[in-house]
């Protein structure tokens, strides 16, 4: 016979018959039309198959009938596991209750992840966020729809120009769009244009102020190049001098260039040592024995152990001991020249902005003596010759001159 239905959710069993009448016990049971089926003979006079629960007790007038006697080896389907579950109705409560907790905490907000926003602090956004529903321990079933959230944090948020949040389990994140806006301009006090050193002009532009000097003009340092003021002493008017002056300035060098340079080289040969940071107390844990070279340098990568935002005192430091070698490197006077020569350059550069021209240079003096060579060389430079005089000073003192 084949496995009746829903024999698991009515439950069944495995038994076993012993009898001299066995084979009549299953002509009754046919008989009968009880349900038993996977029936084999697995000794003599015993026989086993499987039984539904509700024609088990229907066994009972054959057994007497035939001297067969029955023993249940093994029970299935939902009535049995029914009944274990009231045995251990605790251990079902308790996980139950764990399933329950489990599904309330996954349904809480527990990190607000705030991204995009250079301008606008961070708590700001927070508090917007706050007062639309968003905020740690708030149930996420309680958040209302994400673009009426995001419409009122963009209400609420000065700069900015758009707002997304998107919820991923118990993590919401917003983005923040902050809107452009032009750089505010400056404000400055009434000034003059000064020459700041002595030089010869050689290009003036006048965006605001009256131009007082013209091209191929010397000026000493304090003269003024454009004039913050276009009144007449009857109305004065001072407005920000604003333009370009630049113009021919001269520089002096004396270069000490040695005829035997050395150069750092690395050699390849490293070690490492590892460190337990805690605090300013730290504990050698690899790298032990002394550093084998007698000329090295020490590179340092400090890592700590760091949760979301937090950064926790304790960590790990790397220390690279590197090996050096200084190779020292003879060069002809010539050399040592061109060497020193190009260092003056890049110095006049340096002190003089990026828009600075050597325009000529001229050797005043060159002389190599005690392993060196000494150079003493003149620079013709076109820079900017201009600097800031503000006018606040002269209405002071004509304010205290009416005064007097």
């Amino acid at each position: 016979m084949k496995t009746p239905p829903l024999a698991r959710v009515r439950g069944y069993v495995r038994v076993r018959v012993r009898g001299e009448k066995i084979e009549t016990f299953i002509n009754a049971a046919a008989s009968k039309q009880l349900r038993v089926w996977d029936v084999k003979v697995t000794a003599p006079r015993v026989m086993e198959f499987h039984v539904l629960v509700s024609d088990y007790f229907r066994l009972r007038p054959l057994l007497k009938q035939t001297g067969c006697r029955v023993h249940v080896e093994e029970r299935f389907g939902v009535p049995f596991a029914m009944k274990q579950v009231r045995r251990r109705k605790f251990f079902v409560l308790g996980a139950l209750l764990f399933l329950f907790g489990l599904y309330m905490l996954s349904s809480l907000v527990w990190t607000i992840d705030v991204k995009g926003n250079v301008r606008i602090p961070t708590e700001a956004v927070l508090s917007a966020a706050r007062q639309q529903g968003i905020y740690p321990f708030q149930w996420t079933f309680r958040l209302r729809d994400p673009d009426i959230m995001s419409k009122g944090m963009t209400t609420q948020l000065k700069g900015a120009s758009w707002i997304g949040i998107h919820r991923e389990g118990t993590k919401v994140s917003i983005e923040v769009v902050e809107s452009i806006t032009p750089d505010a301009k400056q404000l400055v006090n009434p000034r003059h244009l000064v020459a700041k050193t002595d030089a010869v002009v050689t290009h003036i532009i006048a965006d605001q102020g009256r131009p007082v000097v013209k091209q191929n003009m010397r000026v000493k340092k304090g003269n003024v190049l454009i004039s913050g003021s276009l009144g007449t002493p009857d109305a004065p008017l001072t407005v920000a001098a604003k333009g370009d002056v630049r113009g021919l300035v001269w520089h002096e060098y004396h270069i000490v260039s040695p005829l035997v340079s050395k150069q750092k080289v690395f050699t390849g040969e490293q070690k490492e040592i590892t460190y337990f940071v805690a605090g300013d107390r730290r504990l050698k844990v690899s790298g032990y024995g002394d550093i084998p070279f007698a000329q090295y340098e020490t590179l340092q990568d400090e890592s700590r152990i760091k949760w979301r935002e937090l950064s926790f005192p304790i960590g790990w430091l790397k220390e690279i001991v590197m090996e050096v070698h200084y190779v020292s490197e003879e060069r002809s006077a010539e050399e040592a020249y061109k060497a020193g020569l190009t260092q003056a350059r890049a110095d006049v550069i340096a002190k003089n902005g990026p828009k600075a021209r050597i325009q000529t240079e001229k050797i005043l003096h060159q002389k190599a003596d005690n392993g060196k060579v000494n150079l003493k060389v003149l620079f013709e430079v076109e820079q900017s010759i201009a600097e800031e005089l503000p006018l606040v000073r002269q209405f002071e003192s004509r304010s205290e001159s009416n005064s007097e």
